[in-house]
C-alpha cells in the first residue's frame, strides 16, 4: 500500500452518519482513507477505499470512527488486527459512536498505554446536519488532542463542546438521546391522538410550537410528517431503543433513579416489533397508529 501522508484522515464506519461526514472532510479537500464492510459506501463518498483495519490505522494520524454501539467499536478497536495493535505513539483515535461511556473510559486507558489519545465526540444534529457539516459535537478527551482535532472537527461541525476527560463527551451525548427519545416518543402519541380528535394538525403544531409543549420533535419533525415526509435516513427505531437502554445502564452506574425510561423503550420497542425497527425513528408515529385503528397523520 502507498504510504499515506500527515494530513490523510482514517475512517473506519461509513454508514449513515460516516458517509457523511468523511463526504465533508473530502469536500473541505482532505484526503480519507475509508473502511467498510460495504466498499461502495467508501466510493460513494469520495474517500480512498482502505482494504482494512489495520491499513487505515497504520496510514493516518487521525484515525475516525462512526459504528453503531460499543459491541462493534469493542470489536474494531480490540479484535484481532484491530485498532488497538496498530496504533503508535502520537496517534489521535475518536470514537464519532454513540457508546457507553464505561467502556469508553475501558478503551481509553488502553489506548493510553501506548500513547495514543482516544476522544469520544458524541454528534447531534442527525442526517441533515452531517450533510452540511453543521453538526453538534460533546468530546471528552485531552485540551492538547482537541486542538489537534480542530480542522478535522471544523470540516464536521459547526459546534465542538469539550465537556471534559474520557467519557464525558458519550455520557452527555446520552443525556441528549434519552430526552430526544422522550419527545419525539410523546410527541408521536400526541400527534396520533390529534389525528383522532379531528383537529387541524398542522394548527395543533403551531400552538405547540408556541406553548410550553414546543420540543425538538414539534419543531423539526412533525412539520413534515403531517405531510406525509418522514424525513428517512435518520436513527432507526432499533438504534433509538439501543440509545435509550445505554441511558439506562448510564443512570444505573450513576445510582440515579430512572422513571422515564419506560415510555420510550415501549414506544420504539413497539415500533420494532411492527416491522419499523430497521427505517428512521419518526416512523414510531406509525406504529402507535397502527395499535390507535390504523391511524395515519397525513392523509393523501
Amino acid at each position: 500500500m502507498t504510504h499515506m501522508s500527515e494530513s490523510t484522515i482514517g475512517f473506519i464506519g461509513l454508514g449513515n452518519m460516516g458517509g457523511r461526514m468523511a463526504r465533508c472532510l473530502v469536500d473541505a479537500g482532505t484526503p480519507v482513507l475509508g473502511f467498510d464492510p460495504n466498499e461502495e459506501a467508501v466510493r460513494a463518498c469520495g474517500a480512498n477505499v482502505s482494504p482494512s483495519v489495520a491499513e487505515v490505522t497504520k496510514g493516518c494520524e487521525i484515525v475516525l470512527m462512526s459504528l453503531p454501539d460499543s459491541n462493534v467499536v469493542e470489536k474494531v478497536v480490540e479484535g484481532n488486527d484491530g485498532v488497538l495493535a496498530h496504533v503508535r505513539k502520537g496517534q489521535i483515535v475518536v470514537d464519532l459512536s454513540t457508546a457507553s461511556a464505561s467502556s469508553t473510559r475501558r478503551l481509553a486507558g488502553l489506548m493510553a498505554e501506548k500513547g495514543v489519545d482516544y476522544v469520544d465526540a458524541g454528534i447531534s444534529g442527525g442526517a441533515a446536519a452531517a450533510e452540511k457539516g453543521a453538526l453538534t459535537l460533546m468530546v471528552g478527551g485531552t485540551e492538547d488532542a482537541l486542538s489537534r482535532l480542530a480542522p478535522v472537527f471544523a470540516a464536521i461541525a459547526s459546534k465542538v463542546v469539550h465537556m471534559g476527560q474520557s467519557g464525558a463527551g458519550h455520557t452527555t451525548k446520552l443525556l441528549n438521546n434519552f430526552l430526544n427519545a422522550v419527545s419525539l416518543a410523546a410527541t408521536a402519541e400526541v400527534m396520533v391522538a390529534g389525528r383522532k380528535a379531528d383537529l387541524n394538525l398542522h394548527q395543533l403544531l403551531d400552538v405547540l410550537n408556541a406553548s410550553s409543549g414546543v420540543n425538538f420533535a414539534t419543531l423539526n419533525r412533525f412539520p413534515k410528517i403531517v405531510d406525509g415526509d418522514y424525513l428517512e435516513g435518520g436513527l432507526t427505531s432499533k438504534l433509538m431503543t439501543k440509545d435509550v437502554v445505554l441511558y439506562a445502564d448510564l443512570l444505573h452506574e450513576l445510582g440515579v433513579t430512572s422513571l422515564n425510561t419506560a415510555g420510550p423503550m415501549a414506544s420504539f420497542g413497539l415500533a420494532t416489533a411492527l416491522g419499523y425497527g430497521d427505517v428512521i425513528s419518526n416512523r414510531v408515529v406509525d406504529a402507535i397508529g397502527d395499535v390507535s385503528g390504523g391511524v395515519r397523520l397525513h392523509q393523501s
